[in-house]
């Protein structure tokens, strides 16, 4: 039942309980109020006709005579009891009427004095209202019936019931006036605090009424812009929190009491290869040994120490912390790329170690060689040229390395510009012209058409198309043939160079872009090869956003394809 209709059936029935209430006591208390008064009344009319009764009067038509004047019944009784005059009884039948002091007013009235007060009262077994007054010649008797003052009683109970009738009608329009004035706010201010609960905040109650209810209008209106602005700095902390966690590298896992995953960002999905809605129960996650008794530990409260553990293929550092509200925080760290570059640093030194030890051993030797005075001078010429070439073999390592780290940490950034292929080509060739006349090595450029220049830094160019050449004429045998090419691609350029060599066995095509990576180490050797040129032909490539491939079949020769993207500069050309 709503607000409204409680306080209007509230109203309706105090004002009905009301009326009641007055009616039953006005009754009573008429009843009362009129009984006295015709008492009072009835004794001064006994007075009356006391005055009035003489000897020489007959007490009968005295009787009948003041009954017609009072409209009262009046009864004479002389001081035996018996009636000597009564209004409604003719003469021959008083003396039926017996002896009057069996009454106890007639009694009482006999017994009082003359002149004494009436005595006055109800007849309970005549229903009537009376006053008998003591005289000299006997007892005055008034009479009142008591169904007069019953239609008194009953006019005035019916006006006070239509009097009670307009009032609650009266009211109940006023209460319902009332309660809709009071339960529209109320009403009003639930459905706002409705709307809060449900996570509305946009809800503002728009009453502005004075005393208790704008009070609390007020107030509902500052608690739900203290909750917005709460609730907003709550996301906006939460979302900026998600975004750090989620920009980590590092994974980070969060653990509740339940052993349940409630939080989790991308890093330490992939790392954990875990899939699926959070939350994720703890036992999702990998096998590890080390991983469970960490997480074991943080949840009982202890700090484990910092440990690694293995997922898969990679190698993770964990750190794992208990939280004070119950649960565990775990942070993953993958190591994997240290552990390679750790690798790749191990593997660099001892390939650098190894390439240089070769030529330094020969140049030591020899050098002791020359200190010999007797040694005769065409042996001296051919041991001072040994050690010449190794010299030069050993500037063209440090050479590479050197163009090699500059490109890698960024030292060097390409200028490209438009560059003729053949132009690039035959600049390039001047490097290994001698070696490929002396191997009988026919070296031919064939620009497509459709592709003679390609956007690049020309330097960069040079020694990309200068490097594949010089790598195919090392490995090409006697009376082979090194082709130069390019290739028009929907998004590109393809500079490639083809030879006609031994070829490439599968398994080593992936890695011969690697330093110092050899597919015949003692052959490569021996042809005078540093081992780093086609790393760097890929860091100039990938530098021009481009890509580098290489496609060999054994006893097919090789070909090394550089791609380098469309530009506007060379579409208009």
């Amino acid at each position: 039942m709503r607000l409204a209709q409680r306080l209007l059936l509230g109203s309706l029935l105090v004002v009905s309980v009301l009326v009641v209430v007055i009616v039953l006591t006005s009754d009573r208390r008429l009843d009362d109020r009129l009984i006295a008064q015709a008492g009072e009344h009835l004794a001064r009319e006994t007075h009356v006709i006391a005055r009035s009764w003489d000897a020489d009067v007959d007490a009968d038509s005295l009787a009948d005579a003041w009954s017609d004047a009072l409209d009262h019944r009046v009864t004479l009784i002389d001081t035996t009891g018996r009636v000597v005059g009564d209004a409604e009884f003719e003469s021959p039948a008083l003396g039926l009427l017996g002896d009057q002091r069996a009454h106890a007013e007639i009694a009482a009235a006999l017994a009082a004095p003359v002149g004494a007060a009436p005595v006055v009262g109800v007849a309970a077994e005549g229903g009537e209202a009376f006053a008998a007054t003591r005289v000299r010649r006997g007892v005055v008797r008034v009479s009142l019936p008591l169904r007069s003052l019953d239609a008194i009683t009953r006019g005035t109970r019916r006006d006070v019931l239509v009097a009670g009738l307009i009032a609650a009608i009266i009211a109940g329009a006023v209460a319902y006036l009332f309660s809709r004035a009071v339960s529209r706010p109320i009403v009003e201010l639930r459905d706002v605090a409705q709307g809060l609960a449900a996570g509305d905040l946009s809800r503002r109650p728009g009453l502005t009424a004075p005393g208790e209810v704008g009070d609390l209008a007020t107030a509902l209106h500052r608690m739900a812009d203290q909750l917005a602005a709460r609730l907003n700095a709550l996301e906006t902390e939460d979302a900026l929190m998600a975004a750090l966690i989620e920009a980590l590298n590092e994974g980070v896992v969060a653990v509740d009491e339940k052993r349940r995953i409630v939080r989790i960002n991308d890093s330490g999905r992939r790392l954990l290869g875990l899939r699926g809605a959070i939350p994720i129960p703890a036992d999702h996650l990998p096998r590890e040994r080390a991983l469970r008794e960490a997480l074991d530990q943080a949840l009982t409260g202890t700090v484990p120490a910092a440990t690694e553990i293995r997922v898969e293929d990679r190698m993770l550092a964990l750190t794992a912390r208990p939280l004070a509200s119950g649960g565990a925080v775990l942070a993953l760290f993958d190591l994997s790329p240290v552990r390679r570059l750790e690798t790749v640093r191990r593997d660099f030194v001892a390939n650098v170690s190894h390439e240089l030890k070769t030529p330094l051993t020969v140049i030591g030797g020899f050098a002791v060689t020359l200190a010999d005075d007797d040694l005769p001078v065409e042996q001296r010429r051919r041991f001072a040229e040994t050690i010449q070439v190794h010299a030069r073999r050993m500037q063209r390592i440090v050479d590479d390395l050197l163009d090699l780290s500059r490109i890698e940490s960024g030292g060097w950034r390409p200028n490209p510009t438009s560059v003729d292929l053949a132009t690039a080509a035959s600049d390039a060739l001047s490097t290994v012209r001698d070696t490929a006349t002396a191997k009988r090595i026919n070296i031919q450029i064939r620009p497509d058409p459709d592709a003679p220049a390609v956007h690049a830094d020309p330097t960069a160019l040079r020694q990309i198309i200068s490097n594949l050449v010089e790598n195919a004429v090392r490995y090409t045998p006697e009376g082979g043939t090194v082709t130069i090419f390019s290739e028009r691609d929907t998004a590109g350029i393809r500079i490639g160079v083809r030879d006609t060599g031994a070829g490439i066995a599968p398994e080593h095509l992936s890695r011969i872009f690697e330093r110092f990576y050899r597919v015949d180490p003692a052959r490569s050797r021996d042809a005078g090869g540093t081992g780093l040129g086609l790393s760097i032909v890929r860091h100039l490539v990938e530098a021009h956003g481009g890509r580098v491939r290489a496609e060999s079949a054994i006893g097919r020769g090789t070909s090394v394809i550089a791609f380098f993207p469309q530009s506007e500069a060379t579409g208009a050309d």
